[in-house]
């Protein structure tokens, strides 16, 4: 393995291990993703909804045996199971907290499965390869949670510390164009606004980095288009930061952000779909 791929543990997931005959069929009619096509080795990015249609909890499902994993926000893991079990009713499924640890390995480029444990992170080929109960490929370098948490940045992918818990719609934080929603699944829990939103064609806010001097301002610093609020700040780091942003205020325009000259920057694995909706 090359040293270019860097390896990280990630302490702030965990997983939820669901079992019994009618796993696939109880998850397919929850979460903004298809469960029923997923296949051993890979994995699916999609959250689960409020009725209205708002972030509640991200996840990963990846096949386990007969059954599959949830890898999940591990501060989120004991409120998420205690949801699903609510939902379950009479359903076949086994629902329990499991402790194997997650992992991620990624590279500057797309990268090759590190091997056995491993499944293609399905947002971007950038952000590599989920492992469950793995250790560091050979030759990989180690990193930190928050090494990752800024590449992340670097790519444009938000997380969990930028959406929040019911606060924002997936399409808002791109679960649209990062495989995070499927749109002919049928049935899921918050569908009617998530897909409403989609069909209009016209998507008005969006998380996206900005960029200034500086380290970044405290999350909810309002971001100016002039004199005009353009969106707020969310996570961020030294001179890079996420932001939601009004698309119409923020492209293309000098902004400032707690004082400061900033940018909007678009990654370009969202550019045209940004573009189309600007």
């Amino acid at each position: 393995m090359s040293s270019t791929v860097t390896f990280a543990h990630l302490p702030s997931r965990s997983l939820i291990a669901l079992g019994g005959p009618e796993w696939r069929s109880f998850l397919q009619g929850l979460i903004t993703q298809d469960v029923e096509t997923l296949a051993e080795g890979e994995a699916r990015f999609g959250a689960l909804l409020t009725p209205q249609g708002r972030l509640l909890y991200d996840l990963f499902v990846a096949p386990n045996g007969d059954g599959a994993w949830l890898d999940v926000e591990a501060e989120h893991r004991a409120a998420l199971i205690q949801r699903l079990t609510i939902y379950r009713l009479r359903a076949k499924v086994e629902i329990a907290a499991d402790e194997t640890p997650v992992s991620i390995a990624y590279g500057e480029d797309a990268i090759a499965s590190p091997g056995v444990g491993w499944v293609r992170d399905p947002r971007l080929p950038a952000l590599g390869w989920r492992g469950y109960g793995v250790s560091a490929p050979d030759g990989a370098k180690v990193a930190t949670e928050a090494e990752r948490e800024a590449q992340k940045l670097r790519v444009g992918a938000p997380g969990p510390k930028d959406w929040g818990s019911d606060k924002t719609y997936p399409v808002e934080a791109n679960f649209d164009l990062l495989n995070g929603i499927d749109f002919k699944k049928g049935c899921f829990v918050g569908q009617e606004t998530t897909s409403r939103m989609k069909r209009r064609g016209t998507i008005k806010n969006r998380m996206l980095p900005i960029v200034f001097d500086g380290l970044a301002p405290p999350r909810g610093t309002e971001v100016l288009a002039g004199d005009l609020r353009a969106g707020e700040v969310l996570s961020g780091g030294e001179g890079r930061a996420f932001a939601l942003l009004r698309l119409d205020r923020a492209l293309g325009a000098e902004l400032t952000v707690d004082g400061r000259p900033a940018r909007a920057e678009v990654p370009g694995w969202m550019a045209e779909a940004v573009g189309e909706v600007a």
